[in-house]
């Protein structure tokens, strides 16, 4: 059985997701229940939880607040949450999954799945050091964290020239020649990069969109870098890609 805990400040919510998970999560066991941050808290610390269903705005601050206060964890966590604007893009980075309330059963169950799966591979903790990462470097250095098999590299997001898709992994490219291969799809770190001037060019091309040399005219066309790689654009993206280029 693995152990878990919902911290929800709304009791009706946090009762309605405890009934699905004993209809429909017959290995998982909700051991107890918090519904403040400092309650959160304590419950992690004396329940040592392997699964934490954990809602992100609370009456006295956010979920956030108890990782932030957390040196480190071995358990995974599920957020749960009304509002898809709460650093989403962080989350998914991380790999570490949310629910959007009201809770769908299938989306509940394939999300324990993950975690159960991650669990079996201990990678709770790496996880929560990526995402823990990502969170403060959103609003400080602007350096993202690449989990690779060896561990976790801490990148400026100012040295990444492209990225590159290649099935469920995606190469990084950086200005010094360097290359990073990361076990995460390129639709996730889209959505990580936008906000840092990276655009999606090709259904397998994400380029900084300060690295960019010259367009070249076509079908769809082709951007060069300034490392002289060419790299396509998609025709249904040109548009739109020009139209973003003249505000870069």
């Amino acid at each position: 059985m693995i152990k878990a805990i919902i911290i929800d400040d709304e009791r009706k919510s946090g009762e309605n997701l405890k009934a699905l998970i004993e209809k429909y999560c017959k290995h998982l066991k909700v051991i107890a229940t918090a519904d403040s941050v400092e309650s959160g808290i304590e419950a992690i610390a004396n329940e040592k939880p392997q699964l934490v269903f954990l809602d992100i705005e609370l009456n006295n601050g956010t979920g956030f607040d108890i990782l932030s206060s957390l040196d480190s964890t071995d358990f995974e966590v599920i957020f749960t949450t009304a509002f898809e604007q709460y650093a989403l893009k962080a989350i998914k980075f991380a790999a570490v999954d949310y629910l959007l309330k009201p809770i769908d059963v299938e989306e509940l169950t394939a999300a324990v799945f993950k975690a159960e799966e991650r669990l079996n591979h201990r990678e709770a903790n790496k996880n929560f050091e990526v995402l823990m990462q990502n969170l403060k470097s959103a609003s400080s250095n602007h350096k993202i964290a690449l989990p690779t098999t060896q561990g976790l590299t801490f990148v400026p997001v100012s040295h990444i020239l492209r990225c590159e898709a290649d099935g469920s992994y995606t190469w990084f490219y950086f200005k010094d020649g360097r290359k990073l291969i990361v076990s995460k799809k390129i639709k996730e770190y889209e959505e990580l990069l936008s906000a840092y001037g990276f655009y999606r060019v090709h259904h397998s091309h994400l380029v900084n969109m300060e690295e960019i040399e010259k367009y070249v005219r076509g079908d769809g066309g082709y951007v060069v870098m300034t490392d002289g790689t060419m790299v396509d654009v998609s025709k249904r993206k040109r548009e739109h890609f020009l139209a973003a280029l003249d505000k870069a």
